[in-house]
């Protein structure tokens, strides 16, 4: 008897719509179970057909809910300029009792939210509950997915904050997000002005192995919370020294990631966000200290927020039965 697997496109995957709040849940969640010890997820491996391009192999298993699945994806600077998504690539579920693939499906949808949605869990422990600005560096994708994630994780905010060295970019930028969310919107004239009085910091352009951050420490107010997506590229070290709290998604990656040639002036983070949501590391305990995470992107968020989709899709006869 023949074994299946179901596909599902970019458009079946958004079909589904999983909102930002469930995907938030599922990847705080598991970042508990990390804390605890309780997932398998080595550290990615890659390869690299320009200096600052990759693809990289993200596998994970994850004992609650039941899941293993690898994730292949790729980061090409220059796709912009072609027309073609910046990141693109699969998300492969396997079935965790007999190992046989259970589905293939897109993964930029995936790879968007969920990283908007891990931000939002790392400022739930290191950001103010009160906070009313939120900046923006790079408006992008990821600007886009991480700005309905903190409005959905902070329902306090009131002015967005956005800059972009693209001016098109910016403007389409506040101009959509302003009709999309209702939130009133202001385009920064330069990266200094967007970081200055926010309470929380989202910086989301290219990743960079040999970067020329801006901002600067004095930028940075007391009680902010910086959330750098796009790793050292905008923060200068002064910037990072100055943080009372700086946590990374996963140590083991980020070293992995030092011998690679990533963050050669980035100072030693003080512990990973599992160990904040599972209450092994301190989050925020005074209102007025800088806090910082710096996100790798985990395939653990990859895979729970994957077979969710697969889980709904089933029920909603979403996707393309394939032969094994």
């Amino acid at each position: 008897m023949g074994s299946e697997l179901l596909y599902l496109s970019r458009v079946d995957v958004e079909k589904v719509g999983l909102p930002m709040a469930e995907i938030i849940a599922a990847v705080e969640a598991v970042f508990r179970e990390k804390g605890e010890g309780r997932v398998e997820m080595p550290s990615k491996i890659g390869i690299h057909p320009a200096p600052d391009d990759f693809l990289h192999a993200m596998p994970a298993y994850v004992a609650s809910p039941r899941a293993a699945g690898i994730k292949w994806v790729g980061n090409f600077l220059q796709n912009q300029a072609r027309g073609l998504p910046t990141i693109s690539g699969l998300v492969m579920l396997n079935d965790p009792e007999t190992g046989l693939p259970m589905a293939i499906m897109d993964c930029t949808w995936i790879t968007a939210k969920r990283t908007g949605a891990a931000s939002a869990v790392a400022a739930k422990y290191l950001a103010r509950h009160d906070a009313e600005c939120l900046a923006i560096i790079g408006c992008g994708v990821q600007g886009r997915s991480h700005l309905e994630a903190m409005l959905v994780q902070f329902p306090t905010l009131r002015l967005v904050k956005a800059y972009d060295r693209v001016q098109a970019n910016l403007e389409r930028f506040v101009q959509e997000m302003q009709a999309t969310h209702g939130i009133k919107m202001v385009a920064a004239e330069d990266c200094e002005m967007a970081v200055r009085d926010a309470d929380i910091l989202v910086t989301a352009a290219e990743i960079l192995k040999h970067p020329t951050p801006v901002i600067r420490p004095e930028w940075i107010k007391p009680g902010a919370f910086c959330m750098a997506v796009d790793f050292d590229s905008q923060f200068t070290p002064e910037a990072m020294e100055a943080t009372d709290l700086f946590y990374t998604d996963d140590l083991a990656q980020m070293e992995f990631y030092r011998t690679l040639g990533y963050f050669q002036a980035t100072p030693a983070v003080q512990g990973d966000l599992g160990e904040v949501v599972a209450g092994k590391r301190p989050g925020r305990t005074k209102p007025e200290q800088r806090t910082m995470a710096m996100h790798l992107g985990l395939a653990i968020e990859d895979v729970v927020t994957a077979v969710r989709i697969y889980t709904q899709a089933v029920g909603q006869g979403i996707g393309t039965r394939l032969l094994l």
